[in-house]
């Protein structure tokens, strides 16, 4: 495990810095141009506030082969007259979603309607704010500042952008040979959130997938909790041993994951990415960090703590449950100062979109896998095993 993390999962330090540091810099590009061609929007428009959130793998120390694929929030500003209300959606649709009412400050005003005309939907009665509206503006506002930016990077890199509908768009950078040490063209996930306050955001949820997707998808909106995220991940860097393995435990399993999918056929392959998401991974070592002393977290146990990893997915499989960690969850430290918002969200089941046979069966792979990993990690780790993954 040791020799596979290092040879396969771990990110070069110098290679992570220098792209996460070239991501930065042509993103601020790309917000900074989309900001002055919006600098005017008047009162009934969206604009870009300027600046942007760093999220993921990436940012978080856990990210696993190669620094490709990155995430970065692109918060939103609505008029100045309005107010987003965001409240758990009603019905049918995603667990967890969110609608988004607007309130204006002043009533609303006949001012107000050639906004909502352009960025909401009808939702029983009222006039919510529309994440696919939202996301096709967002997608066509950078498009269009992407000459701009172009130009000026002509030196640095070649970019470009990329967008299906329902998802964010992408920014492709391909480095150029002199200027960057690190050869690695990058994909940036832009993705637009509409700021909360307590640094929550609401982010556009993924198209449904299936026939019974959500009557109304275009007014569902996902809440964004990343830095709360990152301040948990903060916190028990200070609380953990100096050498603690939780994230290498998380990389490893990541890892795993990626190396069994080789061996599984469809359409179970595509269940497996989704049910073992790196966000669920993620969710299962928050929930068992803080069920026992983080002491117990020091480098020497890497394999205990590892099968003790595996062991609780499995039994959150089995019991069809895994709560999302920061929604409604009141057991998490007072030291990570939590909105009110968050703690009195309704608690969410991470696992219920999914059937009791598939979870069943992941729950088997997941096992097999633990006990076969040595197996598994020399017949999958040749390089033309580690196809270049998808976008972010």
């Amino acid at each position: 495990l040791e020799r596979f993390h290092a040879r396969q999962l771990r990110v070069s330090p110098h290679v992570l810095g220098h792209s996460k540091a070239h991501v930065g810099r042509v993103v601020a590009e790309l917000v900074r141009a989309a900001k002055a061609q919006g600098l005017q929007p008047g009162p009934l428009a969206l604009s870009l506030r300027g600046d942007f959130v760093r999220i993921g793998s990436a940012y978080e120390q856990h990210k696993v082969r190669s620094p490709d694929c990155f995430d970065i929030l692109v918060p939103l500003r609505l008029p100045p007259h309005l107010e987003p209300q965001p409240r758990c959606a009603d019905g049918p649709g995603p667990c967890g979603a969110f609608v988004c009412g607007l309130r204006a400050r002043d009533g609303w005003t006949r001012r107000s309607r050639p906004f909502a005309e352009g960025f909401c939907v009808e939702l029983q009665g009222r006039s919510h704010l529309s994440s696919g509206l939202v996301l096709r503006w967002f997608q066509g506002h950078l498009q269009r500042c992407l000459g701009a930016v172009r130009y000026r990077l002509q030196e640095r890199c070649r970019v470009s952008l990329s967008a299906c509908p329902g998802q964010p768009p992408t920014l492709h950078i391909v480095p150029c040979s002199d200027y960057v040490c690190c050869h690695i063209s990058m994909a940036v996930r832009l993705i637009p959130a509409v700021p909360l306050g307590d640094a929550l955001y609401l982010t556009a949820l993924p198209p449904p997938e299936g026939p019974h997707g959500s009557p109304a998808p275009e007014a569902l909106w996902g809440l964004n909790a990343s830095r709360q995220e990152q301040r948990l991940l903060g916190w028990l860097k200070e609380q953990a041993p100096a050498a603690s393995c939780h994230l290498k435990c998380l990389q490893i399993l990541k890892g795993l994951r990626d190396l069994r999918r080789h061996g599984l056929e469809e359409p179970f392959c595509s269940q497996w990415g989704r049910v073992l998401s790196s966000y669920i991974l993620k969710t299962a070592l928050f929930s068992l960090l803080l069920q026992g002393p983080l002491e117990a977290w020091d480098e020497q146990f890497l394999v205990e703590r590892l099968e003790d990893l595996v062991l609780f997915l499995r039994d959150c499989l089995r019991k069809q449950v895994l709560m999302d960690f920061f929604l409604g969850n009141t057991s998490i430290p007072e030291a990570v100062a939590l909105p009110r918002f968050l703690k009195e969200a309704a608690p969410v089941n991470l696992l219920s979109a999914f059937d009791g046979p598939t979870l069943d069966l992941v729950a088997f792979q997941l096992i097999s896998t633990w006990v076969q990993a040595p197996h598994i990690i020399r017949m999958y780790s040749s390089p033309r095993y580690w196809r270049p993954g998808p976008a972010p």
